[in-house]
């Protein structure tokens, strides 16, 4: 029978997943295989598994579970083989890859950190800052016909907002990528200009305390969300 794999952990990791029920419509056990090294933690799966709802909260479930008694190395949403052999076999396989990895990630969690500006902040900042599009936004507000000025307007906006969002995430990248173990940017979508994930040891307390006090609206019109603990996705292969 085909088996869903949630994740890899060392031999030592505890495991404890007696009692949870898998993804799947059968919502099979959760169970573990192990080897001399390592241990996988699967469930058995009949047919396709689509991203229901229910089957994502149960894979994250079985992720939370494990990450408080140590991190696991993550594997993402749909991950299956053939059978329990399959897994086994690559556990000897990709042993050294794994204890690797593992080892990199380990006692530690991501952290995700999202920056956003509201829009009409920004535009009113730039207005106030460059003379020309004050000049630009002037005319075509007391009604100039002239179809150059919308479109010369448009671009020196967009220039300028662009070149603030990344002088905006260069900085906060520069006071927070110092917090964790290791970094990695994400691309951003609608007003965020900065999505970060963070590899941040747990008993760094101060790095923890750091990281929620840059969380929230800083008074400039910059929000920073934090999400974490988290499953280290970001840093896994």
């Amino acid at each position: 029978m085909a088996v869903y794999v949630y994740a890899v952990t060392t031999r030592e990791h505890p495991c404890r997943v007696e009692g949870m029920t898998g993804v799947g419509s059968e919502g099979a056990a959760v169970r573990v295989l192990s080897t001399e090294a390592l241990r996988a933690v699967v469930s058995d799966i009949e047919g396709e598994i689509r991203p229901k709802r229910r089957d994502v909260v149960a894979h994250q479930a079985v992720q939370d579970r494990l990450i408080e008694d140590g991190t696991p190395l993550p594997l993402r949403f749909g991950y299956t083989a053939p059978d329990d052999d399959a897994v086994l076999r690559v556990l000897d396989e990709k042993e050294d890859f794994y204890r690797a990895a593992l080892e990199r990630v380990a006692d530690c969690a991501e952290y995700h950190v999202k920056a956003s500006r509201a829009e009409d902040l920004l535009l009113r900042e730039i207005l106030e800052d460059l003379p020309e599009a004050r000049r630009l936004n002037e005319e075509i507000r007391q009604g100039s016909e002239d179809p150059r000025l919308p479109v010369e307007l448009g671009r020196m906006v967009a220039e300028e907002v662009e070149q603030r969002r990344a002088n905006a995430a260069e900085e906060l990248i520069g006071s927070l990528a110092p917090l964790g173990r290791e970094h990695v940017v994400h691309p951003v979508g609608g007003d965020d200009f900065l999505a970060l994930s963070l590899l941040v040891r747990q008993d760094d307390e101060d790095a923890l305390k750091a990281l929620r006090e840059h969380a929230g609206d800083r008074g400039d019109g910059v929000e920073v969300r934090l999400t974490g603990p988290l499953p280290p996705y970001s840093f896994v292969s």
